[in-house]
């Protein structure tokens, strides 16, 4: 039924081939979307939009219920099966003042085949989910009320080739975007198409090419431009026929730009006879994309691009977002550094471009042409990738997309397809974008090397997806840009280890700024795209949990994450680049600032440092990419100098301190009497009011208590924590493996068998023990020092013989009684400034709150705090996660009683949670980033082999 009810879309596409390579195309003879008008004669209001509460069916004669528009079926609770054909249904009034007006329906976008009737009457068909398409339905109204009636079917040959359902792992079905009613005059602007350029070599003069058309013009019939600037100010006005192609020549303008998005009104009057019959008004910019000499020039400036990839994604709404959260997307985007948004894997909303446009990021549009011929893609062993009756739709899927993004800034790239293998019939595409937009530069998502996937492509520019840190080296032999499409893959398929340890995002930014560092400064890297942007995640209805899981910086919900951070960190636009070794000339801090703005002089923003509570603000004059010298006086006694980098809109883009903090450290005083006693079962240490029982039989010290009062209720004892790369085990093709059922991992010390030559010395300072011990896997030394100034001190080294070579992370574990909750410390992270609300942070305290929940997250909860408050039954992200590093971290209960493990701040790494009813302390000595699968060097390197190895270590504690 889709393929039949297309057969005029079908045509139109061939016709576009064909008049293609007979080299007759034109721009007018392309398909194009009514402009909607601001204003026309005699209307109050020519628009009205008909969301809203719609009647649903299955089929003609389902049972009738109501539905919200936009919006997918089932994440409202309705299942269709592939084949059944869904049925939307609503009335509507025209407006009595839009009589003598042509009256036009506009679908932004319907998943993934729909056919629109009015009043009985048949008016359009249409393939394709995310694009919008429109219909004259003025023949088909009647006076008063009207019905509008939708066929929506789910699973047909564009889902088909998008992936679109697939990769949702649910049926993306429904009317996801709005619907739009409008008047027209009967003569009425019919195409708008704006593409700016420079008309000098300083890009300072713009031009506005303006491709309009009219539909029933006659000789009376003219249109007047007015170009205004973003404070009403006419710039230009222009009166022409009815004709060919306009040129406005604005003059000097202020051209557009991810850092100042300038944007322009043209307003554009359709008159007759002298008389305003139609008034559209398009927001602009003046902006030119071009390539030279293997790198991409934006206004004449080289461009890189910091970006992250975008699905349309909420764990309630599924596909189809309110404009509030595109908007909110672009915000959170923005303010994190990215300055590019890939619209993985269709084309962005309206409402985002719109926020793209306003807020400034740069966009490439992708069409929903995904994995063809490619193993995520099962269809792809049955079907002939080389099939020219796929031609069509790969077209289509472009030229819709196209129509509906042309006059957005924002959008610099149109991208062919997503991780497909480039064939003859891409070509034909490409020549088909080219023809219709020569103004942006190309992408088809492939590799650009090696074997895999690599089929030639011709696209403008190169991309290769997940390199590792040598990747930007590798694209200077290239003759083209190369993007990183998909780079630095969040933590997602490791889904145990992360609902175990939240810890690993935080490890997520150095290596990002490794690798970000590397992109930058290797010219013929464009930039690159982080997979992925949003969690992407789905509460269905029926109680199931869904999709490919949390790989974005941001949840699903909004709430940024560890990686948020680290992402603004890697993609700051202002950095500091002496951080860890700065200069000083006498009272003189010396600070080498990188400029990598792209267009932006720092002369523009502004630098604040503040010492000792005394500000003092600088205007550098750096160039974009760019060094230079930043001296900010201070005296031999200041503390930490804090230096803030804002941008020209006064959003902080960076912060330092550029030295550590004033740690906080204790003075010991030694008045700690020290004795030995002894049973037939332990010995018992005595240090002051506190005792240590050790058991004669293991070595291990079964109780540690301050004034009687238990507090250590078992080791510290040697422990692997192996890696884990259980991703859920839910049976897929492609990763699509997130499920309710993914659960923590509980984590026990070695299973200790005997120690033998264990001895207990008091000698002038300490009493120490030394003893070799056997376990079930494993054997060595272990020796405990126990100090007059409270501290013990214990060292290892442990012979490891077990099966588990693989280790996340490898230490001494102390048990403790399940009432100390409160987690506090300080250490030395991978960046000198956090959020308050970052796991990740330097120093800080983190409660509990342990929770039982049913499942990997709690199903159809929006969270009401931030995302470290999360909790399972391990306790919150907050207080479970692994904190490297360590200066120092304490457990502790109500009454302000625990223990407080001391370090150097440079390579120990402290993790707790709850456990079998009590409290696990995990003091790393070695710990490593995770083993998600996707994402390679720098993140994965420092991963070891301990089979059959010694290791070492120490811990060193104190009770209060």
């Amino acid at each position: 039924m889709a393929y039949s009810n297309t057969s005029m879309m079908l045509k139109k596409i061939f016709l576009i081939v064909f008049l293609l390579f007979n080299g007759l195309l034109l721009q007018a003879q392309l398909p194009s979307l009514t402009p909607r008008p601001a204003a026309v004669i005699d209307i109050q209001q020519p628009l009205m939009l008909l969301n809203g509460q719609w009647q649903f069916s299955n089929g003609m004669n389902g049972k009738v219920s109501t539905i919200a528009v936009p919006g997918e079926w089932e994440m409202q609770g309705h299942f269709l099966k592939e084949g059944d054909t869904a049925m939307y249904t609503r009335s509507f009034t025209v407006p009595a003042d839009w009589k003598g007006q042509l009256v036009k329906l506009r679908f932004d976008g319907v998943s993934s085949w729909g056919e629109v009737w009015i009043n009985g009457q048949k008016v359009v068909a249409h393939e394709g989910g995310f694009v919008p398409f429109e219909a004259d339905i003025t023949p088909q109204l009647q006076p008063g009320e009207n019905k509008v009636q939708v066929l929506v079917k789910a699973l047909t040959i564009s889902d088909r080739l998008g992936c679109v359902s697939q990769y949702a792992v649910h049926t993306v079905g429904g009317i996801l975007r709005k619907v739009t009613l409008f008047a027209v005059p009967v003569a009425h602007i019919n195409r708008l198409y704006i593409t700016p350029r420079f008309s000098d070599s300083r890009y300072r003069n713009g031009d506005l090419m303006t491709d309009i058309a009219v539909t029933n013009a006659n000789g009376h019939t003219q249109l007047q431009f007015t170009l205004r600037d973003a404070q009403g100010k006419t710039v230009l006005q222009k009166k022409v026929a009815v004709g060919m192609p306009v040129v406005l020549e604005a003059g000097k303008v202020q051209p557009w730009t991810p850092e100042i998005p300038y944007l322009y009104t043209l307003e554009v009057a359709l008159q007759q006879d002298g008389i305003t019959t139609e008034k559209l008004v398009q927001l602009t910019g003046f902006r030119q994309v071009e390539i030279k000499d293997g790198v991409l020039l934006v206004n004449g400036m080289p461009v890189k691009l910091r970006g992250v990839n975008r699905h349309e994604t909420h764990p309630l709404l599924g596909r189809s977002l309110t404009p509030a959260l595109c908007r909110q997307d672009a915000a959170l985007f923005k303010a994190a550094n990215c300055n590019y948004i890939r619209t993985s894997h269709y084309p962005p909303s309206e409402e985002f471009l719109e926020a793209a446009d306003e807020l400034g990021l740069f966009v490439e549009s992708e069409s929903a042409i995904t994995w063809i011929q490619h193993g995520a893609s099962p269809i792809w062993r049955s079907w002939n990738y080389l099939d020219e009756k796929y031609l069509p739709f790969f077209i289509q899927a472009n030229v819709d997309k196209m129509q509906a993004g042309y006059n957005h800034p924002a959008i610099i790239i149109w991208s062919l397809a997503n991780e497909s293998y480039w064939s003859p019939l891409f070509a034909k595409v490409l020549a088909v974008v080219k023809s219709m937009d020569s103004s942006r530069v190309t992408t088809f998502h492939d590799q650009c090397w090696g074997g895999f996937n690599n089929g030639g492509s011709k696209a403008d520019i190169a991309v290769y997806h997940y390199p590792g840190l040598n990747g930007a080296a590798a694209t200077d032999t290239m003759k083209r840009p190369v993007l990183f499409g998909e780079y630095a893959h969040i933590s997602d398929y490791n889904r145990r280890e992360l609902a175990t340890d939240p810890g690993i995002r935080s490890a997520y930014g150095a290596p990002l700024v490794q690798m970000y560092d590397s992109i930058f400064h290797h010219s013929k890297c464009l930039g690159g795209a982080i997979w992925s942007g949003i969690d992407d995640i789905f509460h269905m209805p029926d109680g199931r949990i869904v999709g490919y899981g949390p790989w974005g910086p941001i949840d699903g919900w909004r709430r940024p994450k560890p990686e948020y951070y680290g992402m603004k960190k890697a993609y700051a636009p202002v950095v500091i680049t002496n951080l860890q070794n700065p200069e000083h000339k006498g009272n003189v801090l010396l600070l080498r600032i990188e400029n990598r703005f792209d267009f932006t002089n720092l002369q523009q923003t502004t630098v604040k440092s503040v010492v000792d509570g005394v500000e003092k603000v600088y205007h550098p004059a750096i160039a974009p990419h760019r060094q230079g010298i930043l001296r900010v006086p201070v005296n031999a006694a200041a503390g930490p100098v804090l230096i803030t980098f804002t941008d020209v809109a006064g959003n902080v883009v960076n912060e330092e301190k550029v030295s550590r903090l004033d740690w906080v450290t204790r003075e010991l005083s030694i008045n700690y009497p020290l004795s030995v006693t002894e049973n037939e079962a332990t010995y018992q240490v005595h240090q002051g009011v506190n005792e240590y029982k050790i058991s004669k039989l293991t070595g291990v010290i079964l109780s540690a208590s301050k004034d009687g009062k238990e507090i250590l209720s078992q080791g510290p004892v040697f422990s692997v924590v192996p890696a884990n790369e259980e991703d859920g085990g839910k049976p897929n093709v492609a990763g699509e493996t997130y499920q309710n059922n993914i659960w923590p991992l509980k984590n026990y010390p070695l299973y200790t068998l005997f120690t033998k030559d264990l001895t207990v010395k008091q000698q002038s300072h300490e009493i120490v023990a030394e003893m070799n011990v056997t376990y079930t896997n494993a054997s060595g030394k272990i020796k405990y020092h126990f100090s007059d100034v409270g501290e013990v001190k214990i060292n290892y080294e442990i012979h490891y013989k077990g099966e588990d070579t693989i280790p996340r992370q490898y230490g001494l574990l102390m048990e403790l009684p399940a009432t100390f909750g409160q987690l506090s410390w300080q250490r030395n992270g991978a960046f000198t400034t956090y959020p308050a609300d970052d796991i990740s942070r330097n120093e800080g305290s983190a409660q509990l709150h342990a929770r039982s929940i049913d499942g990997v997250e709690v199903w159809g909860e929006q969270p009401k705090g931030p995302w470290k408050d999360d909790a399972n039954e391990l306790g919150s992200n907050d207080f479970r996660a692994t904190r490297r590093h360590i200066r120092w971290a304490a457990l502790q209960d109500d009454q302000q009683q625990g223990i407080r493990v001391t370090s150097d701040g440079k390579g120990q790494a402290v993790r707790c949670w709850l456990q079998d009813q009590h409290l696990q302390m995990l003091i790393a000595d070695y710990s490593n980033n995770g083993s998600e699968p996707f994402y390679g060097s720098p993140h994965s390197n420092g991963k070891i082999n301990i089979k059959g190895k010694t290791l070492q270590g120490s811990i060193t504690f104190s009770l209060f």
